[in-house]
């Protein structure tokens, strides 16, 4: 199984980076693009085999529905195909990730009514990454029938786009617009980059390994396992320690995924920004996993009206995305609760600006912002209590345990908290120092460059734990 937190990757990214380059400096692009489809199908069959067909057959629908939309012959015709694609796309998310659980539900509705319907359940196995490459290759027709998009004559490379391995498992979801052409160039290769690119995977590892799987195995998991086991004080620090954890795995992911995909000669997008700097919930989904809160904006936000039906609409229509943006996560009610949680947080800030009026444009004073940096922090900290919960009697009994306002803390040793405030104050630099630092990273020598990326991977080997932590968003 080839992980990005493993040396496996690390040999399979080298050898690719080796074939593809050779085969672009000889100008043989579509040779490239063969290896680079090849290679994605045989890092997505490292999970399951069975599901390559999957991905194979919904990318191929995708294609030729698009190409479909393009030459339809009238706007009826247009509308027919892409209802097609959504019930196709949408049809195969829910056989796989959410049949079972919608069947518990309705099961459990029927037994509060007295009826005890024979269980029904498929037990299917989830195909990894599905509802990210489920969402890229559906945002593709969608732009298509839109007429943002023409429908793109190569099979091969919309192939390739979907199943390019360095953002199929877990994203940055990459809008077709951004990906395609950067798939039909030719690349040339910039050794800048190159140098930038190794640094940010190097960063990218340590947060996720010398960061967030020591705070998940040291104190999250222990804690979310068994709350009662545990002080007030020290299931807040774990609260506050999962908060860093997600954010240290998702953007170490990130950062893994967009320095692959640069020594491959493609730019991804940002997929965050600082997003415990965030003064308010708003800002906050401005700031975290930017490629699904504007894919949720443009895609489900705005055809369902967004702002522009008066303000009971945008509130109601704020809290749909959100409850969906939730169910997205997983087939489980704390998901839902958390959708709902952040959708609500959204309306009630829109109200709370709107109430204001131009005072709500004016700068705060230093200790104001301050304090809506804080106050955000801890409300998303109370969201990702029902995110991490693996139910919503957990979250119950969590929240029922941080009220006792115990403070005993025989758990919470001077390492964990250091590993802990490491994570905390690191979000907060500057980005403009992060970018003096890959800059001056780029322009060293290349000895220097390799003395600072095994300084950092006898880091990493140093602080990592001995059990391997799956990538949080993995499982969605």
């Amino acid at each position: 199984m080839v992980r990005f937190n493993t040396l496996a990757y690390a040999v399979f990214l080298a050898l690719v980076f080796v074939v593809t380059w050779w085969l672009a400096q000889r100008g043989r692009s579509r040779a490239r693009l063969l290896v680079l489809l090849a290679a994605s199908y045989f890092f997505y069959a490292q999970w399951d085999p069975r599901f390559l067909g999957l991905i194979f057959a919904t990318s191929s629908a995708d294609w030729l529905l698009g190409n479909a939309i393009g030459h339809a012959p009238n706007d009826r015709r247009r509308k027919q195909l892409l209802i097609l694609t959504v019930v196709m796309n949408l049809g195969v998310l829910g056989l796989f990730k959410y049949f079972d659980f919608g069947i518990a539900q309705f099961s459990a509705l029927l037994g509060t009514l007295g009826f005890h319907p024979p269980e029904l359940a498929l037990r299917l196995t989830l195909p990894i990454g599905i509802s990210f490459f489920t969402f890229e290759s559906m945002s593709y027709v969608i732009d298509v029938y839109r007429r943002e998009l023409p429908p793109h004559p190569s099979y091969l490379e919309y192939l390739a786009f979907v199943a390019f391995f360095p953002h199929l498992v877990a994203g940055p979801i990459v809008r077709p617009w951004d990906l395609l052409p950067q798939l039909a160039d030719s690349p040339r290769f910039d050794p800048g980059l190159a140098s930038r690119a190794l640094l940010l995977i190097a960063l990218g590892s340590f947060k996720k390994l010398a960061i967030g799987d020591y705070l998940a195995l040291n104190l999250v998991d222990r804690v979310f396992d068994a709350p009662l086991q545990y002080s007030a004080l020290e299931c807040y620090a774990a609260l506050v320690a999962y908060a860093v954890q997600i954010y240290c795995d998702f953007s170490g992911y990130t950062d893994i995924a967009i320095g692959s995909a640069a020594l491959l000669g493609v730019r991804f997008p940002r997929n965050f920004d600082s997003p415990y700097q965030a003064h308010n919930v708003v800002d906050f989904w401005r700031r975290w996993h930017i490629s699904l809160s504007s894919w949720l904006r443009d895609y489900l936000y705005i055809p369902l009206g967004g702002n522009r039906r008066g303000r009971a609409r945008t509130y109601a229509n704020l809290l749909v995305t959100m409850l969906l943006g939730g169910l997205w996560h997983g087939a489980n009610l704390t998901f839902v609760v958390w959708g709902a949680l952040h959708g609500l947080l959204l309306a009630g800030t829109r109200a709370f600006q709107e109430w204001r009026g131009a005072r709500a444009a004016e700068p705060p004073s230093a200790l104001g912002k301050v304090a809506s940096v804080v106050l955000t922090f801890h409300a998303v900290c109370f969201c990702w209590l029902f995110f991490r919960a693996p139910s919503l009697q957990d979250a119950w009994t969590f929240l029922g345990r941080l009220a006792t306002l115990s403070t005993f803390h025989p758990n919470l040793d001077p390492r964990l908290l250091g590993v802990l405030a490491v994570g905390l104050v690191s979000h907060y630099v500057p980005e403009g120092w992060f970018q003096r630092v890959l800059a001056t990273f780029s322009s060293l020598p290349a000895y220097a460059q390799a003395a600072v990326l095994f300084a950092v991977a006898l880091s990493v080997r140093e602080m990592a734990s001995l059990e391997a932590v799956p990538f949080v968003y993995f499982q969605f």
